[in-house]
């Protein structure tokens, strides 16, 4: 009789003790969050416009999750490379984040609110200062090519004697010297006339001790050119697409002595090969880099060669565009 009693309780304990373990599993399941959610609308890449005192300027904006309910990001100036977002809040289609300063010098506190509205976003920036502008954005295309691209003629940009096909942004300081073009100091940017789509572009640049310069391919995005040698591959040291895309090693010559860069994009997609090696292999730029010329990335852009930072002299400019 005890021996049955026993067994009776002992199987009891057992099934009392299975279903306890199911019922916790089946409550642990309902708290966690659904993996099949659908993301939230602010999610993606947004190609903003800034008014600045009536001045249309660029900007950028990708926001997405990290793990459940938190929204990160990383956000791009009018100057500057982009810079993270701890968090950004949305909530009944109201958008704000805060960012703070960047080491460079000129860099603000940034306070972002926006409103997304039939799936554009309108919005304020007010800066450190208590400066407030009011901005526009929208979906950054996708940029996806389903072909391989064919390749045209190849074009020099630079004839070795002057300046016809570029323009300066502001007053001109760049001259032609010895069949180099030279930028002595610090001045306007110089620009191409011609704008293009996907390419391929050779350009070889000297740049003297601790000067800083850039080529931006189709005026939005900066592959830095720096005086670089002995330095760690940084996301703002030569052969970096600014604040995006690190080379893979340096390949910096000294200081003075020509390098040269040949540049393959299509779409959002760079090939880069400084002196001779395979530095970035078919990476994605994900937006506009600070200084683009505008965001309007579904558009061809032209050459923009960066003169307001240093000193720097370039040569041997020949793009070959997709047909």
């Amino acid at each position: 009789m005890n021996l049955k009693l026993n067994h009776s309780v002992q199987s009891n304990s057992l099934w009392i003790s299975l279903l306890l373990l199911f019922a916790t599993a089946t409550a642990s399941l309902a708290s966690r969050p659904e993996t099949n959610m659908a993301p939230p609308p602010i999610e993606g890449r947004w190609d903003i416009t800034i008014d600045i005192d009536g001045k249309p300027s660029p900007s950028w904006l990708e926001v997405r999750h990290s793990g459940y309910k938190t929204l990160i990001g990383q956000f791009t100036g009018t100057s500057g490379s982009a810079r993270p977002i701890a968090e950004v809040y949305f909530k009944d289609n109201k958008m704000s984040f805060s960012i703070p300063p960047q080491w460079e010098k000129g860099s603000e506190y940034l306070k972002v609110e926006g409103t997304l509205a039939d799936d554009k976003l309108t919005g304020s920036l007010t800066t450190s200062d208590g400066k407030t502008h009011s901005w526009k954005g929208v979906r950054a295309p996708i940029l996806k090519r389903t072909n391989a691209p064919v390749w045209g003629k190849a074009v020099k940009l630079f004839n070795g004697k002057d300046l016809a096909g570029w323009h300066a942004e502001g007053a001109n300081q760049w001259v032609v010297k010895d069949g180099v073009l030279v930028n002595p100091k610090s001045g306007s940017n110089l620009v191409t006339d011609t704008k293009y789509d996907d390419f391929k572009l050779h350009i070889e640049f000297r740049i003297p001790k601790g000067s800083n310069s850039g080529v931006y391919l189709r005026g939005r995005y900066e592959v830095q050119v720096t005086d670089s040698k002995g330095m760690e591959p940084e996301l703002d040291q030569m052969g970096a697409v600014y604040g995006f895309i690190k080379p893979s090693e340096m390949v910096a010559k000294e200081a003075g002595e020509w390098n040269t860069l040949d540049i393959t994009l299509v779409g959002r997609m760079i090939t880069l090969v400084a002196n001779g090696k395979t530095v970035i292999t078919n990476q994605e730029i994900p937006g506009i880099t600070g200084g683009a010329i505008d965001s309007h990335e579904g558009e061809p852009g032209p050459l923009l060669i960066q003169g307001d930072h240093g000193a720097v002299e370039y040569r041997n400019i020949v793009i070959t565009p997709a047909k």
